[in-house]
């Protein structure tokens, strides 16, 4: 609660925190539109694949002329982690690929990086988290984005004496959706074709937020991060509003929908016949956590927090999210404090690729979102004996055998390239966990 004070300490020494961000997109361009209302915080480089589209981006989100100015821009991620004025480096791309090698190459460079691009952190977060922590630099999960909030939330559950039963977040949501392709998307947002295309948008990132692979990779992110168990067989995503959380997520021994308590899971907006929920927590993040003692569940009763039957169980909940403009928490309370909003402590769960139809030999996958493939949360251990692809592998890569709609679609249905980077990281991750009984013991 003193990051400001904290700031103000460097802006009166004349010492702002500098950042390098890379990518330009939605996420960017959010964190871009608050920078010039934070004193103390300067961006020294954009780097974006298109920097006329960065500054166009700038220029939108109110930057002025004089501000764009003082800001360098490039299209290579490199040079934003090479400036020697960079302090942090955002990573925003959002492509897992291209996050890996900027992660790594910021670590190197012994830079503190922000990882927007948690896709690269469920392909390979425990890898990247373990180098950062040896060359003694900050990696850290994206503040206002899901993950890190929920983070929060569960750090406070477990620093308050409670055990926390289950974390997560809100979602639209019906079993249809894992099959949606982008073709098929803008009808479940209420918009056609023709007014997504005017508003930029593109089909096939709405659709792995629809599709249940955005909340498989970021699930996964969070049980990665807080130590959380995955369900065995992916996220059910229960029809819930605010009100129900502590009734629904809690052991199936009490009446809930969880195999146990410490469970990630998320919560649908919408009930199985298509109805609304009441109260819903599409937008929100949620933690449901227990009392410890009968007197700590008297207490619930005492200061009016709802509770399931027992008195054991409650929640707490924030109904919204920002994104992008919540973003500067993590850059100070990295580059301030020295500590992450968030970050990988093991390998738990894997988002792993499922057949949205059948796929013949010879078709080229096209990754999250797309045509072909979603991506299914399940146990780490699960995902190592089945050989499962991770999703943020499963992007133009040739299929080569066929693999049946439903069915997980393991590294040796793909031609994989051993030699890449990602491949080769992704491949150590795995032997790691080979050897380490905890993550083996989660099946």
């Amino acid at each position: 609660m003193n990051l400001q004070a904290m700031l103000l300490k460097r802006v009166e020494a004349g010492k702002p925190v500098r950042v390098g961000l890379i990518g330009a997109g939605k996420f960017g361009s959010m964190f871009l539109a608050q920078v010039p209302s934070i004193a103390g915080i300067d961006v020294a480089v954009i780097a974006d694949l298109d920097p006329e589209r960065a500054k166009a981006a700038c220029r939108n989100v109110g930057w002025d002329e004089a501000g764009m100015a003082r800001t360098r821009f490039t299209e290579r991620g490199r040079d934003a982690i090479n400036d020697e004025r960079v302090e942090v480096v955002i990573e925003a791309t959002g492509n897992p690929i291209a996050g890996i090698a900027h992660a790594i190459e910021a670590i190197e460079a012994k830079k503190h990086i922000v990882m927007v691009n948690v896709e690269a952190d469920a392909l390979a977060g425990a890898w990247l988290a373990q180098k950062a922590r040896a060359a003694g630099v900050i990696y850290s999960m994206a503040y206002g984005d899901q993950p890190a909030l929920i983070a929060e939330m569960v750090d406070w559950a477990r620093s308050s004496g409670f055990a926390v039963a289950a974390a997560g977040k809100g979602t639209k949501y019906l079993p249809a959706y894992h099959t949606v392709t982008p073709d098929g998307v803008w009808q479940h947002y209420g918009l056609t074709a023709e007014e997504a295309r005017r508003a930029g948008m593109n089909s096939q990132m709405f659709n792995s937020f629809l599709d249940g692979t955005k909340s498989a990779i970021e699930m996964a992110a969070v049980a990665n991060a807080c130590a959380l168990d995955v369900p065995h067989d992916g996220l059910i995503f229960p029809p819930c509003g605010a009100d129900e959380l502590a009734h629904v997520l809690r052991p199936k021994t009490l009446g809930g929908v969880l195999a146990g308590d410490g469970m990630v899971e998320v919560v649908s907006s919408l009930k199985r016949n298509g109805e609304p929920v009441a109260r819903d927590l599409r937008w929100g993040v949620y933690v449901v956590f227990k009392a410890e003692t009968d007197y700590a569940a008297a207490c619930f009763k005492q200061y009016g927090l709802p509770t399931d039957a027992t008195g054991r169980y409650a929640a707490m909940y924030k109904p919204f999210h920002l994104i992008g403009l919540e973003l500067s928490i993590s850059v100070l309370n990295v580059a301030l404090r020295g500590e992450p909003t968030g970050s990988c402590r093991g390998w738990r769960g894997d988002a792993v690729t499922v057949a949205k139809r059948n796929l013949k030999a010879g078709e080229m996958l096209d990754g999250e979102g797309g045509y072909c493939v979603y991506a299914k949360l399940i146990p780490a251990a699960r995902s190592l004996k089945l050989g499962a692809l991770p999703i943020g592998l499963a992007h133009h890569v040739k299929l080569v055998r066929n693999v049946a709609a439903g069915a997980f679609v393991t590294a040796a249905d793909v031609a994989l390239d051993e030699s890449a980077q990602p491949i080769r990281i992704r491949r150590e991750m795995e032997r790691q966990a080979r050897q380490t009984t905890p993550v083996m013991a989660a099946e």
